[in-house]
Order: structure tokens, then sequence, then C-alpha cells
């Protein structure tokens, strides 16, 4: 049985399409902006003195490159503002919870010092 077929034939069986670039070029683009911040936050770090406004920065930049990474590699970025709300939102609440818990955790601290 021949399953050769002539350039331009069609065939059911053993088709292949032909490879194309589905989105390299984003791909790369993403990757040189999460390379350019994280370059940034290394000199931040061996420049500045350790402040909260360096873990500013550091936290910022950390927000950004997440954003990058969901949008680009997890196809976040592509989808409808339902599923983009569906995963954030209860994000937000957890991150909130989390600021709560500390800030309430170092109050007990304090009042034990009183």
């Amino acid at each position: 049985m021949e399953f050769y077929n002539k350039p331009g034939d069609f065939d059911a069986i053993n088709y292949v399409p032909h490879t194309e670039s589905h989105g390299t070029k984003e791909l790369w683009k993403t990757f040189f902006i999460l390379f350019g911040i994280t370059i940034f936050d290394f000199i931040i770090y061996f420049v500045m003195p350790a402040n909260g406004f360096r873990n500013f920065i550091f936290i910022f930049f950390g927000l950004v490159k997440a954003y990058y990474i969901v949008g680009a590699f997890m196809h976040l970025k592509h989808e409808k503002i339902n599923l983009a709300l569906i995963i954030l939102v209860p994000t937000l609440f957890i991150m909130g919870l989390i600021l709560g818990l500390l800030y309430e955790g170092s109050m007990l601290e304090v009042m034990k010092s009183l």
C-alpha cells in the first residue's frame, strides 16, 4: 500500500499541516520584558539600601511579572473578562486575608508587651 502523495494532494491519513509560528514573537517579547524587569530587580537589590521603598519596588515589579506570566503563558490575556475575574477576585481576597492576618498577628505581640 503506497502512502506517498504528490505535493498538493490531500491524504486524510497522512496529512501533516504546515508548521507556522503561533505567537512566538509575542512570547519572545514577553521573555525579554521579564528578563529586563529581573535584571532591574537585581540592580536595585545590590545598589539600594534595605528599606521600605526597595521592598515596594520588589513587590510592584513582582506583580508586573506575574501579570505578564499569567497573560502570556497561561493565555489569560486572550480570555473573556468573566474568566479573568473568576481567577483574579479570589486571589485578591486571599491576599487581603493574608495581609489582615499578618497585621492582626503582629498586634497580638504589641498587646502582650503592654
